[in-house]
């Protein structure tokens, strides 16, 4: 029970930097010079596609298991109540060797009874590009059996800032043995 309950703590804690940026020097001369010039700014759109690896096996899985309760496995699907933590690598193409655009950081839980439905809460942190040092936080609903899911972008930072839009997902490959799969992302943002 102390794991368990020391297991959410984390997890609650995980979710709130999720949501809170750091502070720095200068922030707040920054963020007020910066929210003065935005009445006059001009929305952009921005669409992106990458590939997301979502790796559970092998000694560099970039998806582990954080959360497992006790009745996980008698569930009808097998999964309710497991959370993953993730560090997934973002490609411009399918293969893991492509070039890297970013990584996909924080966690999904099962969070359905009856099918195969992911809670997402997760940043796409650009490493490289106009995107470099931006990202885009995604936190949504993902039933990840159905061949396009269509998540809501809640923020961003950097480039992103004030960002809002949506993300596709549908799934490129799945080892159903290891639980390795490939999601290609179609990615519409509106910012700053």
């Amino acid at each position: 029970m102390a794991k368990l309950t020391f297991s959410l703590m984390l997890l609650c804690f995980v979710f709130a930097m999720a949501v809170v940026q750091s502070t720095v020097q200068g922030f707040e001369e920054n963020n007020h010079e910066w929210f003065q010039k935005l009445q006059d700014a001009k929305e952009n759109l921005t669409k992106l596609h990458f590939y997301f690896h979502d790796v559970q096996s092998g000694k560099n899985a970039t998806s582990v298991k954080v959360v497992e309760v006790a009745n996980t496995s008698k569930s009808a699907t097998s999964f309710f109540g497991e959370v993953n933590m993730i560090d997934n690598l973002l490609t411009e193409g399918p293969k893991r060797r492509s070039k890297l655009v970013g990584r996909a950081q924080g966690l999904y839980g099962f969070a359905s009874q009856e099918e195969m439905t992911l809670i997402m809460a997760m940043n796409f942190v650009f490493t490289s590009g106009n995107y470099n040092g931006s990202s885009l936080t995604i936190l949504g609903h993902n039933p990840v059996l159905h061949q396009l899911r269509e998540m809501p972008i809640v923020g961003g930072t950097g480039v992103f800032r004030l960002a809002r839009g949506f993300a596709m997902a549908k799934t490129f490959s799945l080892n159903t043995k290891s639980g390795d799969a490939i999601v290609e992302y179609n990615v519409t943002a509106l910012h700053y």
